[in-house]
Formats: structure tokens, C-alpha cells, sequence
């Protein structure tokens, strides 16, 4: 008994290390990937128009749709299988590549159509290259459902970093050539190119030809869910952009394109930290309901702790961030502005979604976004066909605001389903939740009305982040904050080892 107590004990310690590590490295990897994209960014906006990223914008949900349909959700469905052999990655990586290029095949047929939609001949041949990114890509799912399933966090970080290197110098040559929107597509090519080879690399596995479809139709009843999931998650993220470019001028979507990028910057770098060990953490954590609530509160916490300050930080210096950029993209800093509060609680999302995914209710997560994203949709639609307003806010802006709204509420709805499973209380939740929201919110009111007499944008800049970050951590520091004290114990052990 007591050696079945020392190994279980020492399993959980394991794993709470690797957790706490991987999400370390899923910190730098977010971290590190968004910064050298703002890098890359800011340096693109000095040779692109509005327009160029407008005729990559439409193109995208055409992209995202077709990738969920290669990926088919067997990434997660591997990483539920608690042994999975050579067969099954065998079977998926092949599923995967000639999925990928069938579609391919049936979008480059409807290159014209996408064009005549959009009212731009020139999208016929600019759909025809930029989708062979989605295409490479597929070569790179199997390694990298390797990677993520063992929570090689440190390896996904490398392959990320030097994709980004490289892709980001390929993109900016191009632009100075005046290569305009052939210099976006050309640098998210590169982008999945470095990543599948440096995949195929770390994962250290390789196919053969003895394919066996079996694994593959074992494992379709949890995937398609996942699989149609992400279909109507990608058509919820990219239809806004596609209604916009149909009934606004490309300029428009160009503005509202670059503030969403920033404000993904900021809450994918949180998202993909919680991401990276999420799903596989909580696969692992077994059938204790006990520490499945114990282990999700801690999570919320620190997601909480993280996600708050980042984004309403970010929204804090929305004009400030945009003044960066040349002048032409100012009119972007009020999306920015905006879309940064809602930002805030996708992280959450990402966390109760994962966790009813490692719970092997693909069904759930099925229905439960498809509902939200034809809310979302129908509130578009009415406000677009309705010219609704509200708060003195109609069109783009009533849209942004009902698509935030729908965001934050929906978080509720997960987590019904999350009580309903393990009995997680939603006052035990707003415990964990409400106070880093509500610390951050009061140190970033404090600190924009310190900083509001200072004229210099680059000045208010640098002033407002670290009065912002010191504010808000000396007020958990003084109210005991327990996370805060954790993460200040790990670091230190971390610089010691």
C-alpha cells in the first residue's frame, strides 16, 4: 500500500512538473512567435497597402475550412488514445495528405468563383498559391500530434521560432520588391514548410506503405464531431472578415484585419500556453473527480492570472500600439481597442473547451459551438440587413460588440456542461476568475488616468506598461495572492536548477 501511495504520488508530481514546464515553454513559444510577428508585422505595413491584407483576409476562412477538413480532429483523438501504435499514426498521416489534396484540387477549380464573389479577377491565381500552404501542412499533422501528445512543449517552440525567422525575412524581401499581397501568402508558405520539416525532425517517426484504414474509422466517431466543430469555429472566426470584404471597401477590411491580428496576438499567446498541455494534462490526470476539480480551478486561475492583465493591457495601449505603424493605419486603434476585451476571456474558453475534449465528449463540444456560431451569424445578419444600433453603435461596430457579447456569455454555457461532468460549482469558478479580472481592470483605469496628461504616444507607451504590470501585481502581492506566490517559487526553483 504504501508503495502504490509513494508511485502515485510521484506520477502526480510528475506530471504537475512537466505541466508546469510545458506550460513555461507554451509561454515562450506564444511569447516568442508574437513578438517576432509584430516584429515582422510593423516592418510589412511599411511597404503593404490595407488593401493587400485585405485580399489575403478574404481568402482565409476558404483556408481555415480546409484545413479542419485535412486535420479531421484525429490530432485529438490520438492524443485521447492512451497507447497509440505506428498504425495508428500510419493510417492518419495518409488519411490527412490525400484528404488535403483532393481539396485542394476542388478549391483550385473554384479559384474563379472565390474571384467573381469578392469582384477581383486577381484572387483567381493568388487562391490557386496560397492555398498549397494548407496543402504542405498535412504532411506535418502526424509529427506534430506526436509532439503534442508526449507535451514536447520545448520542441514545438524551436520549430515555431525558426519558422517564424525564416518566414518572416522571406515575406519582408518580397514586400520591398513590391511583390504587395504575393509577399503575405509567399511568407505563410514558408511558415508550414519549416514547421513540417522541423516536425518530421523532432518527432522521429516515419511512415510506410502498409496503410491500414482501420485506426482511422476506429477513431471517426469522436473526430467528425471535432471535425465539424472546427468546420463551424473557422466559419465563425473568418465570416465577419468575408462580410465585410463582400459589402465594404477592402480598406475597411484592412483596418478592422490588422487591430484582430494584434488582439490574436495577444490572446493565442495566452490560448496556445494553455493549449500546449491542456488537453493531454487533463487526459492524464484520471478518474479522481476530486483532482480533476483541484486541477481545473488551478488552471482557471492561472489562466485568469495571465489573460486579464495581457489583454486589457493591450487595450489600454490599442493607440498607442497602432501609432507604431504608419499613419495610414490609425483608424485601426478603435477595433483594437474594442476586440481586446473580449480577448480577454477566450483563454478561459480554450480551457473548458479542451477539457471536455480530454473527457471524450466530442458530441458536447460539437453542439455546443455549432450553436454559438450560428448566434453569432444571426446576430451579423440581423444587424447587417437591419441596420440596427445600439449605444450610439450601428454597423461594424454593433457587429464587433454582439460577437463579443456571444464570446464572454458562452463561457457560462461551457461551463454547465463542466458541472454536469465533475460538479465544478460556478461560484467556486467566479472565485478563481473575478478577482484577477477585477484587479486588472482597476489597475489599468488607474493607469490610464495617470498617463493621461502625457502628449507623446511613445512616451505614454513606455510609461504605461510597467505602471500597469507593477500596479496589478502589488495589489495581488498585498492581497496574498496564492498563484502569484506559486509562480514567483517555480521561477525561482527553475533559475536554481
Amino acid at each position: 500500500m504504501m508503495k502504490e501511495d509513494k508511485t502515485e504520488g510521484g506520477t502526480q508530481a510528475s506530471l504537475k512538473q512537466r505541466t508546469a514546464s510545458g506550460l513555461l515553454w507554451g509561454m515562450m513559444n506564444s511569447a516568442v512567435t508574437q513578438v517576432l510577428n509584430v516584429v515582422f508585422g510593423v516592418v510589412l505595413t511599411f511597404f503593404l497597402h490595407p488593401s493587400d491584407y485585405g485580399m489575403i483576409a478574404v481568402l482565409s476562412i476558404y483556408s481555415a475550412i480546409a484545413a479542419s477538413l485535412q486535420d479531421s480532429g484525429f490530432v485529438q483523438a490520438l492524443t485521447n488514445k492512451p497507447r497509440a501504435t505506428h498504425r495508428d499514426y500510419n493510417s492518419v498521416f495518409w488519411f490527412n495528405v490525400v484528404v488535403s489534396a483532393a481539396i485542394y484540387v476542388i478549391l483550385w477549380i473554384c479559384a474563379p468563383l472565390i474571384a467573381d464573389y469578392n469582384h477581383d479577377q486577381r484572387l483567381v491565381w493568388l487562391s490557386r498559391y496560397a492555398f498549397l500552404g494548407f496543402f504542405l501542412a498535412s504532411f506535418s499533422i502526424t509529427p506534430r500530434a506526436i509532439l503534442f501528445k508526449q507535451m514536447k512543449v520545448r520542441e514545438q517552440t524551436i520549430c515555431s521560432f525558426a519558422a517564424m525567422i525564416l518566414s518572416g525575412l522571406v515575406g519582408i524581401v518580397m514586400a520591398m520588391s513590391g511583390m504587395a499581397f504575393w509577399s503575405i501568402a509567399t511568407q505563410s508558405i514558408v511558415f508550414v514548410s519549416v514547421i513540417s520539416v522541423m516536425s518530421w525532425y523532432f518527432a522521429r517517426w516515419r511512415p510506410s506503405f502498409h496503410i491500414s484504414v482501420q485506426p482511422v474509422c476506429q477513431m471517426f466517431a469522436f473526430s467528425c464531431k471535432l471535425l465539424i466543430t472546427n468546420i463551424f469555429l473557422n466559419i465563425n472566426k473568418f465570416a465577419f472578415e468575408s462580410i465585410l470584404g463582400h459589402f465594404y471597401p477592402k480598406v475597411e477590411l484592412g483596418y478592422y484585419s490588422q487591430a484582430n491580428k494584434w488582439n490574436l496576438m495577444g490572446s493565442q499567446t495566452i490560448s496556445g500556453m494553455v493549449q500546449s498541455v491542456a488537453q493531454p494534462m487533463f487526459v492524464q490526470v484520471g478518474a479522481d473527480l476530486e483532482r480533476q476539480r483541484r486541477v481545473l480551478t488551478k488552471m482557471l486561475q492561472f489562466t485568469s492570472f495571465i489573460a486579464f492583465p495581457a489583454l486589457f493591457g493591450l487595450s489600454l495601449v490599442s493607440h498607442q500600439v497602432i501609432s507604431i505603424l504608419p499613419e495610414r493605419w490609425m483608424p485601426a486603434a478603435p477595433y483594437l481597442q474594442m476586440l481586446c476585451i473580449g480577448g480577454a476571456f477566450l483563454p478561459l474558453a480554450t480551457l473548458y473547451s479542451n477539457f471536455i475534449i480530454s473527457r471524450g465528449k466530442s458530441a458536447v463540444y460539437m453542439w455546443n459551438t455549432i450553436a454559438q456560431s450560428l448566434l453569432i451569424l444571426l446576430s451579423i445578419f440581423v444587424v447587417r440587413n437591419f441596420n440596427l444600433s445600439l449605444f450610439g453603435l450601428s454597423g461594424i461596430w454593433l457587429m464587433i460588440l454582439c460577437c463579443i457579447v456571444i464570446n464572454v456569455t458562452w463561457i457560462g454555457i461551457w461551463h454547465i456542461f463542466v458541472w454536469a461532468d465533475i460538479r465544478l460549482g460556478i461560484l467556486h469558478v467566479v472565485r478563481a476568475v473575478v478577482p484577477f479580472m477585477a484587479v486588472a481592470a482597476v489597475a489599468m483605469l488607474i493607469t490610464h488616468y495617470a498617463t493621461a496628461g502625457i502628449d507623446s504616444q511613445m512616451l505614454r507607451l513606455v510609461c504605461r506598461i510597467p505602471m500597469a504590470a507593477a500596479i496589478y501585481l502589488g495589489i495581488l502581492r498585498l492581497s496574498g495572492a496564492e498563484i502569484l506566490s506559486e509562480c514567483i517559487g517555480y521561477l525561482r526553483h527553475r533559475k536554481t536548477e
